[in-house]
């Protein structure tokens, strides 16, 4: 079983990620690098070139391919469950979980990091603020369809890595052992 982490930007999906994936002795995967990898581009380039319709397109064949994977945990972009399917998708492959933040912590985490994200560069920080609060909430009804979620603020990672391992591991372990018992 994969499990899918998946929730805005500056949540933690790739940190604590590849964190969970060594507690739980699985392989990580982020699906904005699978996509980079397999395109030989950058997402803000490709989104530029052209444009978001085409990249979602081809970020579903991405977490297609993905889900065919076992035992990974797998970091999906910020946007990933809101298009094409996505959420269903994820739903039926795995463990879903919605790392959460507020917005004033989703600003806190990305006033603190050195890379910000090109939809962002340009933008105030009043600015950045109503363009988080406002794309929080169109992406809120995707995120929700989580089977977990966590929330994920704070700053101190691995405090947050534990807590998302135990909240995963106790639904990993229930799973398994309902295949096991179905098997027989």
């Amino acid at each position: 079983m994969n499990v899918y982490l998946i929730g805005y930007m500056y949540s933690g999906k790739t940190t604590l990620g590849r964190q969970l994936a060594l507690r739980l002795g699985y392989s990580f995967v982020d699906t904005d690098q699978l996509f980079e990898e397999k395109y030989h581009t950058s997402i803000p380039l490709f989104f530029q070139r052209y444009g978001e319709e085409a990249f979602r397109v081809l970020e579903h064949q991405v977490l297609q391919s993905a889900s065919s994977l076992s035992r990974h945990v797998i970091a999906c972009g910020g946007g990933t469950p809101c298009h094409h399917g996505n959420m269903d998708l994820i739903l039926a492959n795995g463990l879903s979980v919605y790392l959460h933040m507020d917005v004033d912590d989703v600003c806190a985490r990305m006033s603190q990091s050195r890379k910000i994200r090109p939809i962002l560069a340009a933008k105030s920080p009043d600015e950045r603020y109503a363009f988080v609060r406002e794309q929080m909430a169109q992406r809120e009804q995707y995120y929700t369809q989580a089977q977990l979620q966590f929330e994920a603020a704070g700053t101190d990672m691995k405090a947050l890595a534990l807590g998302l391992y135990e909240m995963v591991f106790p639904y990993l372990h229930r799973e398994l052992l309902s295949d096991i018992t179905s098997q027989e």
